[in-house]
């Protein structure tokens, strides 16, 4: 009894290195057996095996994982303050927005000049807009602590909101082309899945942060959160016209791909539109606020 014990605590918890292995091996075995069509042969059988009880190891694992990585954190000090510090975690998630965001612009230009795409040159020069407004907006935030220059956080918070009005007439102007010409653009190759994967990260981040982040009373918070959710907004609709240019094959009618693009461009501008009234119109106010509690 004392031996099979022993057997199965091995099976179930062997050295660090079969988990390292184990996990590669098994994704790159069923990425072949998926996509090659070997479903029936003899190795996606073994395949199978492999990645069940790699499964299981990582399961029976990952208690001890949680415990030594929570440990490992708490007692490295950087990662430590990221975790307690809001306005730490709220720079670092700047930076590195303002990053990405800057990236993709350059990737949607880049593209858009090498495939001679006019939509695509647009949603760059969309995409890059919005990352100088996140770099405005970090360039204060490094200035000043967050909720503490409330009059300064303001007026960028409404900038921000000015800003994006003449920008969404643009994206109107895209959209209204798109549905026009009635054409899309197709990524090479599995760039469409990167896309899409970054398209729904970023929306699902954009939709949690703006919530999570409205208790903090910093304009400039607010601000940067409602960017991110204009850049996952636009995000999906390029997604989606790509999706459309690649896989829409007719069999749905003739005006498919022209009634989707249109209804969620529409959707889209019409929100983006909502939330810049709203941004110019809350910081017009605490700002008239502000000026009469300074008089008295």
């Amino acid at each position: 009894m004392e031996r099979c014990r022993k057997i199965l605590h091995k099976l179930l918890f062997p050295g660090a290195a079969v988990c390292l292995l184990g996990v590669p091996v098994s994704a790159a075995l069923l990425f072949y057996i998926f996509f090659y069509g070997h479903e029936d042969e003899p190795v996606a059988y073994a395949a199978y095996v492999l990645s069940a009880y790699v499964l299981i190891v990582v399961c029976a694992r990952l208690p001890r994982l949680v415990k030594s990585g929570s440990a490992l954190v708490h007692r490295n000090a950087l990662f430590h303050r990221f975790l307690t510090d809001v306005a730490f975690r709220m720079h670092v998630s700047m930076y590195l927005s303002f990053t990405v965001n800057l990236l993709y612009a350059v990737m949607k230009l880049s593209l858009g000049v090498y495939y001679r795409s006019v939509w695509l040159e647009s949603f760059g020069v969309y995409y890059t807009l919005l990352a100088l407004m996140r770099f405005l907006l970090l360039r204060h935030a490094k200035r000043n602590a967050f909720g503490k220059e409330l009059v300064s956080e303001l007026r960028r918070y409404r900038i921000c909101g000015i800003l994006l009005l003449p920008m969404n007439l643009a994206l109107c102007g895209v959209v209204i082309l798109v549905v026009k010409q009635n054409q899309g653009f197709a990524y090479p190759g599995y760039l469409i899945y990167v896309m899409a994967m970054y398209a729904f990260y970023s929306s699902i981040v954009a939709v949690v942060n703006v919530v999570k982040y409205r208790k903090y009373n910093s304009p400039v918070m607010s601000a940067e959160k409602a960017v991110a959710l204009a850049t996952a907004l636009v995000s999906m609709l390029s997604l989606e016209t790509a999706m459309l240019a690649q896989f829409d094959d007719g069999s749905n009618g003739e005006h498919f791909r022209t009634w989707m693009t249109a209804s969620t461009g529409g959707a889209v501008c019409a929100f983006i539109l909502g939330m810049a009234v709203f941004m110019i119109a809350r910081s017009t106010k605490r700002l008239q606020v502000q000026s009469g509690t300074e008089v008295r």
